[in-house]
């Protein structure tokens, strides 16, 4: 099964042949299937191994004991669910599938020898733990400082960004399995208020809707409508000074390799 982690990391550094044989290799670990809205993992559980999410969505989420639930992160293809998370004696949150879901379930031991052996893959991998952080924060400002339009909007064009930099757009188009009420718990608003936002937004022709596929007529006007600015998602070739010897003969003369 092809690894989209691959070109996730190569939006970071180019990664030898070798690099991406071994990154290859991960998906002969056990594959994992999971249906629209079952949890793959619990808070409270014990993280044994670390999760590669191959095809469909999954999400990070926290719930309240009266069932209120925060969405705090998207699981996209070619996202790992935290590759050091198995440090930890139990999960401290829940991570669910929004559809149907395909991770590969990979071993501690499996995942500390590929950083070992392939240091560009390791710093490709900080570089995304990088970015991790940095998407924290912007969903953070657009939680306290955004407005409900600006929220939605936020979230379509960070989606589209991500899906783009590993091949999983078509023109304008991508996914987006998002239901109304999974918005309602990314962006802290009711299933009503984003019902109208949204209608607010295909009114003003930003974005269009159906079959859970999202179509973005004009991006730079939506980015100016959720003030958005895609330079948290680092997706310009930041480790350049890391690419594989030979693989960019520009990079490779800038940074002296």
């Amino acid at each position: 099964m092809p690894n989209p982690l691959i070109a996730k990391l190569e939006q970071f550094t180019h990664l030898s042949d070798d690099d991406r044989a071994a990154l290859q290799n991960l998906v002969a670990e056990p594959l994992r299937c999971y249906r629209p809205g079952t949890d793959i993992v619990s808070e409270g559980d014990d993280p044994k191994v670390v999760r590669l999410v191959l095809a469909g969505w999954a999400y990070r989420y926290k719930q309240l004991p009266d069932g209120r639930r925060q969405v705090v992160a998207l699981f996209l293809p070619g996202d790992l669910c935290d590759h050091t998370v198995f440090v930890l004696s139990e999960m401290d949150h829940s991570i669910g599938a929004l559809g149907a879901v395909t991770l590969v379930e990979i071993q501690p031991a499996t995942f500390e020898t590929l950083m070992a052996d392939h240091p560009r893959v390791t710093r490709a991998l900080w570089w995304e733990g990088l970015v991790s952080a940095a998407v924290q924060r912007e969903w953070m400002l657009n939680l306290g400082r955004r407005s409900a339009g600006e929220r939605l909007a936020h979230v379509f064009c960070e989606v589209f960004y991500r899906l783009r930099g590993i091949g999983l757009t078509q023109g304008t188009t991508c996914d987006m399995p998002l239901t109304q009420t999974d918005l309602a718990d990314l962006i802290g608003m009711t299933p009503v208020h984003v019902n109208r936002v949204l209608q607010m937004l295909r009114r003003q022709r930003l974005v269009e809707l159906k079959g859970r596929r999202l179509t973005i007529p004009d991006l730079p006007t939506l980015e100016k409508a959720a003030l958005f600015n895609p330079n948290y998602l680092h997706l310009d070739h930041v480790g350049a000074r890391f690419d594989a010897v030979g693989q960019h003969p520009a990079a490779a003369a800038r940074y002296g390799a």
